[in-house]
């Protein structure tokens, strides 16, 4: 399909925006048609607006009408597979492959997140009956459940561009939760965004749903996203990102008369430990591992190992040269834009001038200019726990290997990491089950704690957790991915003494939907 290259608003393109931009191809390094044009403060006013209003019929949805939604939204998406196959690699450098599979992604979340909604347990619904003969104070009647905020503002991701993108899975748990959206497309793929815009718009359509339920704005988070979340109407905030860009919607949506929650998901290193006995029997295979982890997607998923633990001694040297003889066989890959490859460089020059160098393939004269290989550095745990090298992200496919002398110098090296996204230990069982101190300190540093394989791939489920302690997200108390992702968007309400007429269906007497509900402080499951 034919991208327009402006915003949609209530339904229809809108073109007040005068300043132009275009998407670039990474594996070519030159731009690509159409010109896009920003949004203007009147268009970003204008979508938050109706997202309100919207918001007085949307959010008093049925759960029945949004799953209906949410399924035909992921229709929609299935039939544009062809257009985002096309369009995905050309503004992102990723391979059709890779966008298939993200648009496959992204339909069976909207469907999870169907199903969930239509169960309608997931609100929480809780009812504590009057007892008017209480003495010395009556008892009131007093029942609870989660209801949505309003409009939310979804930032899509640079490294996803369908997944966490226009209809990802922030967007998806918004939308479930009975949520009006205002999403701000990425400037780097926003051709890809208005084709998944287009069919929100659409599935809105057939379902008879207020057309400003969802908006697409174009153009820069700068320029467009944080007057977004400046605007009044405007009741919480979806980012995946950088850390820098998060804290910076943060520090905006915080400095608001009416603060709202933001919730980022912005930088992570994701450690892995390997203990002696994996290494000494399992090396060369965790290597291979560990190599297909760092190098998925050129290094450019949010969970790719930044740092990689490993008792000092000859298996760690053995391991290191494993390491980088499958990194020398890697041939180089465009990211995904100009910006995210300087970075990159500046991050690997700056391991290079402070810990040993493993291996570097990175090329600059590569596809498009933009070209990474893999860096693999090797530093002593004594100089990472003493701030002598950096303990930061390196977007891209770099590691550092992290020689620990003794299991006390393994436990403060777990300690001293900051909030991770995940951390990951190799060890046989036992093993393990001896280093309980080492699991302990990785539940209090990451949102998900791995056994064996690598963080990279993150499971779309009921109990996935993919989010963690500060700095990894800005609220550890949330996830991204899976269906506890909707709880980021609700609150809970509390009816006392209510006239039944009046109570949501979840909080009648009859219970009329059939859900699980805490009655009186006993869980009462399924009617039907």
């Amino acid at each position: 399909m034919e991208t327009t290259g402006l915003s949609l608003i209530d339904g229809a393109p809108s073109a007040e925006g005068t300043e132009a931009f275009r998407a670039s191809d990474p594996a070519r390094g030159v731009a690509v048609d159409p010109e896009f044009f920003t949004a203007s403060a009147d268009e970003v006013d204008r979508a938050a607006k109706l997202a309100d209003e919207a918001f007085r019929t949307y959010g008093r949805t049925t759960a029945a009408e949004r799953a209906l939604f949410l399924r035909t939204l992921a229709e929609e998406i299935e039939m544009v597979r062809p257009d985002l196959m096309e369009r995905g690699p050309i503004e992102t450098g990723l391979p059709a492959g890779r966008i298939e599979a993200e648009t496959g992604r992204t339909v069976a979340q909207l469907r999870l997140f169907a199903d969930l909604v239509e169960e309608g347990s997931w609100v929480d619904a809780r009812i504590d009956h009057a007892d008017p003969s209480r003495t010395p104070v009556p008892k009131p009647d007093v029942r609870s459940m989660y209801r949505p905020l309003g409009p939310v503002a979804i930032f899509c991701a640079s490294n996803f561009p369908v997944a966490f993108s226009v209809a990802g899975g922030d967007t998806a748990s918004a939308l479930a939760a009975g949520n009006p959206v205002v999403v701000v497309a990425h400037h780097a793929h926003p051709g890809t965004a208005e084709i998944v815009g287009w069919a929100v718009i659409r599935a809105l359509r057939a379902c008879r749903l207020p057309l400003g339920t969802f908006a697409l704005l174009q153009g820069r988070g700068e320029d467009v996203g944080v007057p977004l979340v400046k605007h009044p109407a405007i009741r919480a905030v979806g980012f995946t990102g950088s850390r820098g860009g998060g804290l910076a919607l943060a520090r905006v949506a915080a400095g608001r008369e009416v603060p709202i929650p933001v919730f980022a998901e912005m930088s992570s290193v994701n450690p892995v430990f390997v203990l002696p006995d994996a290494l000494a029997t399992r090396g060369e295979s965790i290597a291979a591992g560990l190599h297909a982890s760092v190098t998925l997607g050129v290094g450019q998923f949010c969970t790719n190992p930044g740092f990689v633990h490993l008792p000092a001694g000859a298996a760690a040297d053995a391991f290191a040269d494993r390491l980088a003889a499958l990194a020398r066989a890697t041939t180089s890959a465009p990211m995904l834009t100009e910006a995210i490859r300087k970075n990159y460089r500046a991050g690997t020059q700056r391991w290079d001038s402070c810990a040993t160098k493993v291996t570097s393939t990175d090329d600059p004269d590569g596809p498009g200019g933009q070209g990474a290989g893999v860096a693999v550095f090797r530093v002593r745990g004594a100089d990472l726990l003493a701030g002598r090298v950096p303990n930061g992200e390196v977007f891209g496919p770099c590691t550092v290997l992290v020689e620990y002398d003794s299991r006390d110098e393994l436990l403060a090296l777990a300690e001293s990491w900051e909030g991770q996204l995940t951390a990951t230990i190799h060890g046989r069982d036992d093993e393990v089950a001896a280093h309980a101190d080492l699991v302990q300190a990785l539940e209090r540093c990451a949102g998900r704690v791995l056994f064996g394989g690598f963080p990279t791939g993150v499971e779309v489920c009921h109990a996935m957790v993919h989010g963690g302690p500060f700095p990894s997200t800005s609220d550890g108390r949330s996830t991204s991915v899976g269906t506890r992702a909707i709880l980021r968007f609700v609150r809970p309400v509390c009816w006392q003494n209510a006239p039944t007429e009046l109570l949501p269906a979840e909080l009648q007497e009859a219970n009329p939907l059939g859900i699980r509900r805490l009655v009186d402080g006993v869980e009462i499951g399924r009617t039907s």
